[in-house]
């Protein structure tokens, strides 16, 4: 399984509603070592949304 392809597993999972929080999606950059913008650009592209964004990030 390639990196992009367990970001998106990753972030399907964490998503309830398709949403997530701000904080939840940092994180999940900070662990899974990606940048913030990659994992916002999959979360476009899985048509989640990124709320409660604290500072901008996303």
């Amino acid at each position: 399984m390639t990196k992009k392809d367990e970001l998106k597993k990753r972030l399907s999972e964490e998503a309830q509603n398709n949403s997530i929080t701000c904080e939840k999606a940092r994180a999940l950059a900070e662990e899974m070592q990606v940048p913030y913008d990659e994992v916002g650009t999959m979360a476009d592209e899985l048509r989640i949304k990124i709320r409660a964004c604290q500072l901008g990030c996303f």
